[in-house]
C-alpha cells in the first residue's frame, strides 16, 4: 500500500514550490498568518531528521566525515552551513543525501497530513517538489517565480554571499523539469508586485 493511500480526499493540500530565493517562505508565512493555516515545511523536516534520527545522523557522518560536525555543539550536531556548502559544490554528494532524506521527509509529511486531516487546507512548502516527486501528496501545486536579478539580490542579502556565489547556487538548481506545465497556479513574486500577489492569494483561499 502506498504511503499516500490514507490521505483525505476532502482536504486541499497546496504544494508551494519554486526555485531558491523566489519567495516561497514569504508567501507561506503570509498565508499562515493571514489565513491561520498550517504550513508543513520540507526544510524543517530535513533539519529535524538530521538532529533527531540517529541512524540517519550516523550514515551521514560516516559518508561526509567529521568535517561537517559542529564543534561548538555539546552533542556534536551537524553543522548545516558546512553540509550545505559541500552538497552545493558536489552533485554526487548532493544526490546521495537527497536519496537518504527525501523518502523520510515524504513519509513524515504524509503522516502530518493525516494527523491534520480535519484541516480543510494545508500548505506544503517543498522547494524540490518536482525533483523529489512529491506531486502525489498535493491536490494542487502553486509555483512561485521571480526575476533572476531578484533571486540574486535576495540570496546575497539572506546568505551574506557574493554575487558569483549566488549565481553558482542558482545555476546548480537549473534542470529540464517543465515546472510551469506541471503547476496549477503560477505567481510572479517580484518585490514591487507583492501586494498584488497577496491580493491574488486572498482571492484563491
Amino acid at each position: 500500500m502506498s504511503i499516500t493511500d490514507n490521505l483525505s480526499i476532502n482536504q486541499k493540500r497546496i504544494g508551494l514550490t519554486g526555485n531558491i530565493a523566489s519567495g516561497k517562505s514569504t508567501i507561506a508565512k503570509y498565508i499562515a498568518d493571514s489565513k491561520n493555516l498550517k504550513v508543513l515545511n520540507a526544510d524543517n523536516y530535513s533539519k529535524e531528521i538530521l538532529r533527531n534520527d540517529y541512524k540517519v545522523y550516523e550514515k551521514i557522518i560516516n559518508y561526509f566525515g567529521n568535517e561537517i560536525l559542529d564543534n561548538s555543539s555539546k552533542n556534536e550536531g551537524i553543522n548545516f552551513k558546512s553540509l550545505k556548502q559541500i552538497i552545493f559544490n558536489n552533485k554526487n554528494k548532493r544526490k546521495w543525501i537527497e536519496n537518504i532524506l527525501h523518502p523520510i521527509i515524504k513519509r513524515k509529511m504524509v503522516e502530518d497530513c493525516i494527523r491534520y486531516k480535519n484541516e480543510k487546507i494545508l500548505i506544503l512548502e517543498i522547494p524540490l517538489l518536482f525533483e523529489a516527486k512529491f506531486e502525489a501528496i498535493c491536490t494542487e501545486i502553486w509555483l512561485i517565480k521571480c526575476s533572476r536579478e531578484n533571486q540574486i539580490k535576495r540570496l546575497i542579502d539572506r546568505d551574506k554571499i557574493c554575487r558569483d556565489e549566488a549565481e553558482k547556487i542558482m545555476n546548480i538548481q537549473v534542470n529540464d523539469i517543465k515546472k510551469e506545465e506541471k503547476s496549477q497556479k503560477i505567481f510572479e513574486n517580484n518585490d514591487k508586485d507583492i501586494e498584488k500577489l497577496f491580493k491574488k492569494i486572498n482571492e484563491l483561499i
